[in-house]
């Protein structure tokens, strides 16, 4: 590295407050940092050549002490509440002078990497860790850089970790001794106490979420997205167990990326480089691609050994059922590189309905669109949590109420003008249960679905009858390719009729009493897409 680099990186440093620091390792390739986190007692190799890693007291991220700082950037833009705390910009500067004065003595890993495989809306990102493993996983996760694009690297925004640096909640203003706060003015993220590396995923991906919308009329995304060998793009939102790893995951197409996407009016681009899956009971028959991608450079995150072996037992849960994995997209042999598609011309909102009332696919129109993107509606069944006994509605805003700075209708309005714009279509996939609610009907078999979704993909389903669903006003194909007529209206197979109209209308009724905390900012277009019920009383 050249002496006037080497000097304007120091100064870069010293500007942060981080001067007299006693070691500092920049932009190491994965094999000195592997090194480095054996040495340092960080991690240790599997048989597959995986790191494998424990993150401490926390396993996942901690949302309530995820924080963004209140001022004159964020006070009128960000929507306020549970999921966007505020915290107050003079805490903040104390709290960072405490944690950037306790890093002066440690040994400093430094990345420089990207957020967005688009030049023309990346983030250019430093992270700063105090562990070697932590600046690996930052390499897998964000995109990066040639040579020559580091020699002149300048940060958009720094992103500072310390999972040994503790915050004193009475003094520092924190809920807890660990912390994740952003600071979009100072374009500045720091994360102490815990960790777990998915708080550095997620806090650049909140910035992004707040930047892109506002700035750039780029709509940000928590989903997956593949495309097909004639470039066609296909977008799959869901939370937790609706499948959409699963249902993205097509050896047949191109894997553009699992988790955080931009759509601009060119297309679709990934906002990572590598992949974060989970892997409790993870098989090479089930998901033959992760399994394959843990190798030399991947991370394992609070897995444990076969007894007496190297060998990880993925069904271990004796530290978390959030077992994980990090590995760089190009561990995946049909992943696309760089990770940018076409317009997405079918959109997926994969829900796992437990009740049996919403149809295994339907075509929605724009209100609805908007209205069941802001729902982010699926449904817990027992086993899944502990205490969950009963079938429980889950909604999240977008997908991805977590990650969400601004208003869910600010990210609908702009999924509905480029919806419109671009002629996409967007479906939404029950991949829950049929013929009754769980307990009583069955799951929908995952050859049915994989081809529903295919025939969506292939056009087949442009000029096919469509029925309308008297409750939730979804069209539903009257026939699929390679799917039995019979399960595609949800009523049809219920020998109850009159129970499963009950249940559908108890159904709206949860997502109209889910949908009155954004009333006030929805749109009567918007509220056009809600359920034909009557409003909870």
């Amino acid at each position: 590295m050249k002496l006037s680099r080497i000097q304007s990186l120091t100064e870069a440093l010293n500007n942060l407050g981080l001067d007299h620091v006693r070691g500092l390792r920049w932009n190491l390739p994965p094999a000195e940092l592997i090194t480095k986190a054996i040495k340092n007692g960080e991690g240790v190799l599997t048989d597959t050549g995986a790191l494998m890693c424990d993150t401490g007291k926390f396993t996942g991220r901690a949302p309530k002490d995820r924080y963004i700082v209140k001022d004159a950037t964020t006070e009128n833009t960000v929507w306020w509440g549970d999921i966007n705390i505020p915290f107050e910009a003079e805490k903040f500067d104390k709290l960072y002078n405490k944690m950037v004065s306790q890093m002066r003595d440690k040994e400093l890993y430094i990345r420089d990497a990207f957020a967005g495989a688009d030049p023309e809306h990346r983030l250019r990102v430093r992270v700063i860790d105090t562990q070697a493993w932590h600046n690996l996983f930052c390499y897998n996760m964000f995109i990066r850089p040639t040579e020559e694009e580091q020699a002149d690297f300048e940060p958009d925004f720094t992103v500072i970790t310390d999972p040994d640096f503790f915050a004193d909640p009475a003094i520092d203003g924190t809920r807890n001794k660990n912390f994740a706060i952003i600071n979009m003015e100072k374009r500045v993220i720091i994360v102490g106490g815990t960790g777990y590396t998915g708080e550095t995923k997620k806090g650049i991906f909140g910035v992004l979420n707040f930047l892109l919308p506002e700035k750039e009329h780029v709509l940000s995304m928590h989903c997956s997205s593949n495309m097909g060998k004639e470039g066609d793009t296909a977008i799959f939102f869901g939370l937790s167990g609706t499948g959409k790893t699963t249902l993205s995951a097509d050896p047949d197409r191109y894997l553009i990326g699992d988790d955080e996407h931009g759509w601009t009016e060119k297309g679709v681009f990934n906002f990572e480089g590598g992949c974060y899956a989970k892997v409790i009971d993870l098989s090479k028959e089930k998901e033959p691609q992760i399994w394959d991608a843990i190798k030399f450079g991947a991370i394992l995150e609070n897995t444990r050994f076969i007894p007496g072996t190297n060998t990880v037992d993925y069904t271990n849960r004796s530290v978390t059922e959030n077992t994980r994995v990090s590995y760089p997209i190009h561990h995946i042999p049909n992943a696309k590189e760089p990770s940018l598609g076409g317009v997405p011309k079918n959109i997926f909102f994969l829900t796992c309905d437990a009740y049996g009332v919403l149809p295994p696919i339907s075509l929605l129109s724009k209100e609805q669109a908007m209205y069941h993107f802001i729902s982010g509606y699926t449904a817990k069944v027992a086993g899944t949590e502990a205490g969950v006994t009963e079938p429980q509605s889950v909604f999240s805003a977008c997908f991805g109420a977590p990650f969400m700075p601004l208003h869910p209708t600010r990210y609908a309005e702009l999924l509905g003008e480029k919806m419109v714009e671009q002629d996409v279509n967007i479906w939404l996939i029950n991949t829950g249960w049929s013929g009754g609610p769980y307990g009583v009907g069955k799951r929908t078999k995952l050859p049915y679905t994989r081809a529903m979704i295919t025939a969506a993909l292939n056009g087949e389903l442009e000029n096919v009858t469509y029925t309308e669903d008297p409750i939730f006003g979804l069209r539903i194909p009257v026939e699929v390719p390679n799917v039995p007529a019979e399960i595609l209206v949800p009523r049809n197979t219920w020998s109850d009729k009159e129970a499963y109209d009950k249940k559908a209308e108890d159904l709206a009724r949860e997502f109209a009493e889910n949908f009155k905390q954004f009333e006030a900012y929805a749109s009567e277009e918007i509220m056009s897409g809600a359920p034909k019920v009557a409003q909870p009383v």
